[in-house]
């Protein structure tokens, strides 16, 4: 009888050991993957920030041929070492088409931005309920 209260002992000893150590995997996953979601949000904001700044230069381009469109004054045009004077038609032609083309890029740009903009908050509530799920996992603390 002693062998047998003592292998029942024994058998739910290596129960516990093994729901603790499967415990202990599921934490050290839950690192791994809160550190690749961490890494990937720092990847997102970087590329955020990237676009801003792309934005931003764009923005100051568009400005300054806007500006030109409305100056009336002599335009001269750079070929070689020599400035040549161009006709005012054909140089608010070539601005127009330039306005177009930043423009078009703006928008580009905004919609890219949104979209890593939601990417980033998608990931920034992934890291959280991981935490949260972590938080969870470790013994001896309170869950939240």
């Amino acid at each position: 009888m002693a062998s047998s209260s003592s292998s029942a002992a024994m058998r739910e000893l290596q129960r516990e050991l093994e729901t603790k150590a499967n415990d202990l995997s599921k934490l050290q996953k839950g690192k791994l993957s809160t550190h690749a979601l961490i890494l990937a949000l720092t990847l997102q904001s970087s590329n955020i920030s990237k676009n801003h700044q792309v934005r931003k230069k764009y923005t100051i381009q568009l400005g300054e041929n806007e500006l030109v469109l409305k100056e009336d004054a002599n335009v001269f045009k750079l070929i070689g070492p020599v400035l040549v004077k161009q006709d005012l038609a054909e140089a608010n032609a070539n601005v127009r088409k330039r306005i177009d083309y930043i423009s078009a890029e703006l928008k580009r740009l905004d919609a890219t931005l949104q979209d890593l903009e939601e990417k980033q908050n998608s990931k920034k509530e992934a890291v959280f309920k991981l935490q949260q799920k972590i938080q969870a996992l470790q013994p001896g603390k309170a869950k939240a």
